[in-house]
């Protein structure tokens, strides 16, 4: 019987119900008084005697008066028994407890004589009896008769018999909100495999889900495993999609540790679920102690990158934030947000191009920033290979402005955000980034500010990202375009982006290039069709995928590190510090002049000349 169903039987009123449970309570408390002589005596009333039977008799008013006010103060009214557990049966068994203590107590005084066995009879008596009133709502509702089973209700199968996967049984089966019924769990251990799960059987492991989905005619999958690896994970997730059923997830192990494990949590599979690998962990302590009580400002805070930083530096509690952007929609929606999350900080958003060295430069006159993060650039490829002069006026000499700025007022960091495309560079986008990097070591070498850069990959659901064009041409039918079936790319989450830049800025020393390892690339044909299928299609029969060939500037893999470069380790083993790579720090100054010239002249040369800067860059016709 569902508890819905059940509910339509139950009184509603708080009062009435109350009022039911006290005349329970009175009657409970009676049979409780008559069992403690009734078993005392064999279960025979003619051995009863009357000597007995008097004083309980005339103590039973002081009895229930006991009960009633102990049952109250212990909040045995006012407990929601549907859902009642170890903990409620323990305070059913402590007012027990204290009643019979009251009881004993003044029968002593008034010197009532019964068997001392009496007290210990009753007080059994009374916990069984009052056990089954509270729990017997639990027990009703636990309990589902064939009948109760709507052939519309969802059949769902868990995956994970643990912690996790009981609770999320509990709350089914216990509330009138949670829809559908658990028809079987997997699990690999196989010590559990084969047995009963408050009734829902464990039915095999995950390599059983196929054949089990289709003899229980299972229409969703929970999977319940929130401290299993990465990669367990994702391999699930693939068999479940295989199915056809609709798939949700409970995603980390905090909400487990927290107590936040409920159905309400569960949702849908995203694509980052399939990336496999572990997500970026960081000391947020560190961060803390270097943020905090300071002055910090984010150039680019409006994009993807930028205003992820903000999010998490306003949780910081820095002494003033400063947020720097050219385009004003995006600064005003973020000011809006930060506002209405963090309502004490100190925010000021200002509207400004990196470009413009007057303006950065009164910015740093002004606030005194003591840590820097630039996220400002032009990052699209393909935009870059047709606008190559504007690549470099924005992502060269923005840094260069921004960096000299930093060092004249006396910022004591400086972190650049790098792409895996400044490695072995074949576009503009990417040989303007090797520059910004060259760049901070050249700055690093003569200031006191602790110049750093921060080098990672693709950024999943970023703008601009393949994500968001994948979704968008999925909600429009297809086809889905990838621009070769072999390309690959490192991926990682905004928020592992953004950690991976504030740990940095706590590991700098200056000079630095950070690196994220990333794990094992991921091919973009399989993040199509994995997208898809996700979105409950079948890739090439309902959504078509087709390939458009590499664009302007694009290579088939992305490299993390030069051929030059070393690698040392971090506190964090999953951050990782290339050996910087000497260059002629004067003659590069020199070439910087040059550059600057050739690209306020919008001429054509600018290819030849970032080529002789990055002699690492080739470009491709």
């Amino acid at each position: 019987m569902s508890s819905s169903r059940l509910e339509k039987y139950l009184p509603g009123n708080k009062r009435v119900r109350m009022l039911v449970f006290m005349a329970a309570d009175i009657c409970t408390v009676c049979l409780a008084s008559f069992l403690g002589l009734f078993i005392r005596f064999d279960m025979n009333l003619e051995r009863i005697p009357m000597e007995y039977v008097e004083p309980v008799l005339s103590y039973l008013p002081f009895y229930l008066a006991a009960t009633l006010i102990v049952f109250f103060l212990f909040r045995m009214y006012s407990t929601m028994w549907s859902v009642a557990g170890v903990r409620e049966a323990g305070h059913i068994i402590g007012a027990c407890g204290l009643v019979s203590l009251i009881q004993i107590a003044g029968m002593l005084m008034l010197e009532m004589k019964v068997p001392r066995s009496y007290y210990v009879l009753s007080f059994f008596a009374l916990c069984a009896c009052e056990g089954l009133i509270r729990l017997s709502y639990r027990i009703f509702t636990s309990i589902r008769l064939p009948g109760s089973i709507k052939a519309s209700d969802r059949r769902v199968l868990i995956a994970g018999a643990g912690t996790s996967g009981a609770v999320i049984l509990k709350e089914m089966l216990t509330s009138q909100y949670a829809q559908g019924h658990v028809v079987c769990f997997v699990d690999d251990d196989k010590n559990k495999v084969g047995k009963i799960l408050n009734g829902v059987p464990i039915a095999g492991k995950r390599e059983d889900i196929p054949g089990l989905v289709e003899k229980y005619k299972v229409d969703e999958i929970y999977i319940a495993m929130p401290s299993a690896p990465a990669k367990d994970r994702k391999e699930i997730i693939e068999i479940c999609r295989e199915t056809g059923c609709r798939v949700k997830i409970l995603p980390g192990i905090y909400q487990l540790l927290n107590g936040e494990v409920s159905v309400g949590k569960l949702r849908e599979v995203e694509i980052e679920d399939l990336l496999g690998r572990e997500p970026v962990r960081v000391n947020i302590d560190e961060i803390l102690d270097y943020v905090h009580g300071k002055v910090v400002l984010v150039t680019g805070g409006g994009g993807s990158i930028g205003s992820e930083l903000c999010r998490q530096i306003a949780g910081h509690q820095p002494k003033t934030l400063i947020v720097f952007d050219v385009y004003e929609n995006n600064a005003y929606d973020l000011q809006q947000e930060l506002k209405d999350k963090f309502p004490k900080l100190h925010l000021v958003v200002l509207i400004g191009s990196v470009r413009n060295t007057h303006r950065i430069e009164s910015v740093f006159e002004k606030y005194r920033p003591e840590i820097v993060y630039h996220a400002a650039a032009h990052k699209h490829v393909p935009l870059m290979e047709d606008s190559p002069n504007e690549a470099i006026k924005n992502n060269v000499f923005g840094t260069y402005k921004t960096a000299k700025a930093a060092d004249k007022y006396g910022a004591k960091r400086f972190v650049l955000i790098s792409t895996d495309k400044a490695v072995n560079p074949t576009n503009i986008m990417g040989a303007s980034k090797r520059m910004c990097e060259m760049v901070i070591q050249m700055m690093n070498a003569k200031s006191k500010t602790d110049f750093v850069a921060v080098r990672f990959g693709n950024v999943l659901g970023s703008n601009g990202s393949v994500i968001p064009l994948f979704k968008k041409q999925i909600e429009q039918g297809g086809p889905v375009t990838v621009t070769h079936p072999d390309i690959i790319r490192y991926f990682m989450t905004i928020p592992e982006a953004v950690s991976l830049v504030l740990q940095a800025g706590a590991y700098a020393k200056g000079g630095e290039i950070f690196i994220l390892d990333m794990g094992e690339p991921v091919k973009i044909l399989d993040l199509a069709k994995n997208l898809i299928r996700l979105s409950g299609y079948k890739p090439g029969e309902d959504i078509a995928i087709t390939f458009t060939g590499l664009r302007p500037g694009e290579k088939l893999y992305e490299e993390l590190l030069m051929d030059e470069e070393g690698m040392q380790d971090t506190p964090n083993k999953l951050i990782h510090i290339g050996k910087p790579i000497a260059f002629d720090t004067k003659e590069f100054s020199e070439q910087l002049d040059r550059l600057y010239e050739v690209a306020n002249l919008d001429s054509e040369m600018i290819r030849g000349e970032v080529k002789k800067i990055v002699p690492t860059y080739q470009p491709k016709n």
